[in-house]
């Protein structure tokens, strides 16, 4: 009987308002708001909200409930928690949601069935034969910023032959530590030509645009670690001590120009002065020196490039 009234006064309210229609049929207008609004299928109720999150979730398929929610209010559907998972989950909007991987490069997936390691195992390598390479974050001016270093070092000698450090890790800080490293080849009469260069799979040293500059270009020859640092000891041995011995130094610096010259300063004593052990406490100037390869009149590439 009750629904039957309901239905009554939804045909007559537009025509009697409400309140009227209400008095005649002898319907309480809690009764009315219970049935119009809680009696709705789940359906119905979210109905309003299924279309601006089809939108939502369209514009930004990474965002789960807590973004949604505040960009429905910005939106003019202002909702709770509750209702939004529910309408998310109702409409089973996290399947729109995923974010798919993307399909991997041609040199992945090549790396993924074959590996590419050129210098495992390698013996008896002559100086500049393998440059290894990666990424290492450095925190500055006191620990509240970041910047990333990436070195070209002489797995033989332990020079590092070019260096660049960028506000991010990508191809274009690459690209200028891979431009100092052939200036500083060039200084010594050699070329990058047949060398190998030995890194991990970094998305920037399996994308083609640092591919083309080592492979095509250069006429490199480039190598990749198959178990991350585990498989370039040489790289992570070198950050773990260059880290470390100027952590404090790197603090001192205010900005990224700053942290340059401080970088490229110690990278000229680390080349220059420091004695390694690897090399019978020489430096590996003086050991590029007796070698023959490094002109008494070589230009310091640590200074030119601050």
């Amino acid at each position: 009987m009750t629904k039957e009234k309901v239905e009554i006064v939804k045909e007559n309210t537009s025509t009697y308002g409400l309140n009227a229609t209400l008095g005649v049929i002898g319907l309480p207008k809690s009764t009315w708001y219970y049935w119009k609004n809680v009696r709705k299928t789940p359906e119905e109720r979210y109905a309003p909200l299924k279309e601006p999150l089809l939108d939502l979730v369209r514009e930004h398929p990474s965002y789960g409930y807590r973004r949604v929610q505040p960009e429905l209010n910005a939106r003019g559907y202002p909702v709770g928690e509750w209702r939004t998972r529910r309408g998310l989950q109702m409409w089973d909007l996290s399947l729109h949601r995923a974010v798919k991987a993307p399909k991997p490069s041609m040199p992945r997936q090549i790396l993924s069935k074959k590996g590419l390691n050129l210098v495992h195992d390698l013996e008896g390598i002559s100086p500049f034969d393998v440059l290894v390479t990666d990424f290492t974050e450095v925190r500055y001016d006191n620990g509240s910023k970041k910047a990333y270093f990436m070195p070209l070092l002489d797995q033989c000698t332990k020079w590092v032959i070019g260096w660049s450090v960028g506000r991010h890790r990508d191809t274009q800080t690459a690209k200028e530590a891979l431009t100092m490293t052939e200036r500083g080849l060039d200084e010594m009469g050699l070329c990058l030509e047949d060398r190998i260069v030995h890194h991990d799979q970094d998305p920037v040293y399996t994308g083609y645009r640092w591919l083309y500059q080592l492979l095509v270009k250069a006429k490199a020859r480039v190598s990749y670690s198959e178990n991350g640092a585990r498989g370039n000891t040489v790289m992570e041995s070198f950050f773990g001590r260059f880290k470390t011995e100027n952590e404090s130094l790197f603090c001192e610096a205010r900005n990224i120009w700053e942290l340059r010259r401080i970088i490229g300063q110690q990278v000229d004593y680390h080349n220059c002065r420091r004695r390694h052990s690897a090399l019978g406490y020489l430096p590996p100037k003086e050991v590029l020196r007796k070698e023959g390869i490094l002109p008494e009149t070589a230009v310091d590439l640590a200074v030119l490039s601050t």
